[in-house]
């Protein structure tokens, strides 16, 4: 199995990236980017299945736009999206994990794009812890019993630590069915490091993206793990909170108040969060604080990467990478992830850097 070592990726701040488009050009009026009708031929990229519903949003809104483009997108899971962009199989990949060297994918990529890979945040968004038990509609839980959840240590729903948070809860004696995702994925590693962080002795697996206990049942992508929590019962999981349909989700203890995923509370917690260290100019990576005791701030989140080279061997796929990924940054694609993900936009301190990455990526 792998462990990854500190993936964390996380942005501070809310505000709406601040990138103008025009009504009929793929990207911002100063970075260069082919006006609509001048970009033609297929992209082909992948990876997280977070990021699943936002990527249909900007696919069908950059195609709209640009109506001789088709872009692909293949929800392979974290791990697949970086292995395929390192191999040269996706052009660009989605990531809820950045790019390290654990296994040599940092330098991997480097020599793949003749260069060092360019590394972007998409949106940050909330991983819901979600839930199925008849007649419960609300579930305050604590790190510690979350983890002690999904490591298999309580195994009933009236377990005493459970109805200790939620005294007005008709919690059934009946075995919990705790749903990890089967797939790599940065989902898990996000979610894992978390409680490697804040759950104690509850969590002794650390920070990993394939799921490190034989317990429970597995399922494959974030669809998967949503569907296995719908069809089962008295089920739990954990998957991007914009995927969490009518299931029940659970508030997080913070402080001495329990607080639910929404995008606005995840947001708040990025704002303590810093940067990594000793990562290149073309890395906008960030290690989150999930120790925080701010109030009406949701710890458990992910930061959604987009990863692509700086430059490509040909002139059109350079473009095509160029365009769609200033369109996902712009603020119409920053606002269509919000609505149809409900995710939190990009911070406007990240908006230049951002941008003049993106403007730079040409042919070699």
């Amino acid at each position: 199995m792998k462990t990854a070592s500190l993936r964390r990726g996380i942005v501070p701040g809310i505000a709406v990236l601040a990138l103008a488009l025009s009504a009929c050009s793929a990207g911002n009026e100063d970075g260069g980017s082919a006006e609509s009708g001048d970009l033609a031929g297929t992209l082909n990229g992948g990876g997280a299945s977070s990021q699943e519903a936002a990527q249909s949003a900007w696919r069908a809104g950059f195609q709209e736009a640009n109506s001789d483009v088709t872009v692909n997108y293949d929800p392979t899971g974290s791990g697949g999206g970086r292995e395929n962009f390192v191999s040269g199989g996706f052009a660009f990949a989605g990531s809820d994990s950045y790019l390290d060297n654990d296994e040599g994918e940092l330098d991997a990529a480097t020599e793949q794009c003749a260069a060092d890979p360019i590394e972007i945040p998409n949106y940050v968004s909330p991983i819901a812890v979600i839930f199925n038990v008849e007649g419960v509609d609300e579930l305050n839980l604590t790190p510690e019993v979350i983890a002690g959840i999904f490591a298999d240590k309580i195994k009933k729903w009236n377990d005493p630590a459970i109805a200790e948070t939620n005294p007005d809860a008709d919690l059934p004696d009946a075995t919990i069915t705790a749903v990890h995702r089967s797939d790599e994925s940065g989902t898990t590693g996000n979610f894992t490091h978390y409680l490697s962080v804040v759950a104690g002795d509850a969590w002794t697996h650390g920070e990993i993206e394939e799921w490190p206990i034989k317990a429970g049942e597995g399922a494959n992508g974030t669809s998967g793990v949503v569907s296995a929590v719908t069809n089962g019962s008295n089920t739990i999981g954990y998957a991007d909170a914009s995927q969490a349909g009518e299931l029940g989700t659970v508030n997080v203890k913070v402080g001495d108040d329990f607080v639910g995923p929404t995008a606005e509370a995840a947001a708040k917690i990025l704002e303590v969060s810093p940067r990594v260290e000793g990562r290149a100019d073309s890395s906008l990576t960030f290690d989150l604080d999930y120790e925080t005791d701010e109030a009406d701030t949701y710890p458990i989140v992910l930061t959604s990467y987009l990863m692509a080279c700086p430059t490509y061997e040909d002139a059109e796929t350079a473009d095509l990478v160029k365009g769609y990924l200033s369109y996902i940054i712009s603020d119409e694609g920053q606002q269509k992830a919000a609505e149809t993900a409900g995710s939190a936009p990009l911070a406007d301190s990240l908006a230049e850097e951002a941008r003049d990455l993106v403007e730079g990526i040409k042919a070699r």
